[in-house]
């Protein structure tokens, strides 16, 4: 697919970078935490340094710090809840940060615990209680949202996953959520627990092998809840669930700045989303701009708008 660019050939140039750096950030060989995040600068490059006004970035939740220190303006974060973390000065920031949201790549997901019921698991207590050597597949990145949140999810029973390898387990370390490393251990039968998201690329084949959805009980997603965490439904049918399951909302990916950032520069972040939307690779369940500037179940909004896109939106919608 062919996208149309602005007029001029500074623009085929950048195009031209833009897909060296894709290439290059993309090669599957590149673990979690190597170079495979990109930064996209806009600015002056016509004198004798390249002179950055706007600095958006992919990265871990802790490249926040960077946002609000002015080392770049923009970043995003997934999920949702990470930010929410940010803003209220919960979790993993012991302090309100000053951030707001630019807008939301709205991406429906879940996060789920998985155990193998030859373990004879039926909560994450009974992991702490027995102390099982449990062989538990999760991201090998340890600053990726995922590690952040299970340990922030075990410790309402008071341990961690470096407290499960203690014990005699093992990590089963993978990139994707489907990594091979992953899909193997879960096909001959040497892997017992999946503590993850992304589910529509790994859940159904860990339920036809054998493994069971974790119930959380209230007192645990209470506790989840006053970090951030947003109680939801994985639906029966979805993804292969047989039931209706209750888990964690790991839905959103926000693009987010400091609360100091000019309106006008959000305000022209917001208008290029929306002039550039046909360009942009949406998730299959795309329904709209709708979903990137308000609150939707593929779109959780805790923290506010920047007024620059607050305004934007209000302009767009009026205009039917």
């Amino acid at each position: 697919m062919t996208y149309p660019l602005p007029r001029g050939a500074n623009f085929r140039r950048a195009k031209f970078l833009w897909e060296i750096g894709l290439d290059v950030a993309g090669n599957p060989d590149t673990p979690y935490g190597g170079n495979r995040d990109m930064c996209v600068a806009v600015g002056n490059g016509s004198g004798e340094a390249f002179r950055p006004w706007l600095r958006m970035a992919t990265g871990s939740p802790i490249l926040l710090t960077d946002v609000i220190g002015g080392g770049i303006e923009m970043s995003m974060v997934n999920p949702s809840g990470f930010l929410t973390q940010a803003y209220r000065g919960v979790g993993f920031w012991k302090s309100p940060m000053p951030v707001r949201m630019i807008a939301m790549y709205p991406s429906y997901d879940r996060f789920v615990f998985m155990v193998n019921p030859k373990t004879g698991l039926k909560s994450l207590k009974d992991v702490k209680d027995r102390k099982y050597p449990l062989h538990v597949s999760v991201k090998e990145d340890v600053t990726h949202s995922t590690r952040v949140f299970i340990d922030q999810a075990l410790s309402y029973y008071g341990f961690s996953l470096a407290d499960i390898v203690s014990w005699g387990g093992k990590l089963n370390l993978t990139g994707a959520p489907n990594d091979k490393r992953r899909m193997d251990a879960l096909a001959d039968g040497t892997l017992e627990a999946i503590f993850d998201e992304g589910l529509v690329t790994w859940l159904e084949p860990a339920l036809k092998h054998g493994m069971q959805l974790v119930d959380l009980d209230k007192g645990h997603f209470d506790y989840l809840a006053g970090l951030g965490w947003r109680r939801v439904v994985l639906p029966k049918g979805k993804w292969g669930s047989s039931h209706d399951h209750d888990c964690i909302d790991y839905s959103g990916w926000p693009l987010y700045a400091s609360e100091k950032l000019p309106d006008q520069t959000a305000y022209e972040v917001a208008k290029a989303i929306a002039a550039r939307e046909k360009q942009i690779v949406w998730e299959d369940e795309y329904e709209g701009l709708r979903e990137v500037f308000t609150e939707t179940p593929s779109s959780p909004m805790d923290v506010p708008l920047h007024p620059g896109s607050a305004k934007f939106w209000k302009e767009f919608s009026a205009r039917g």
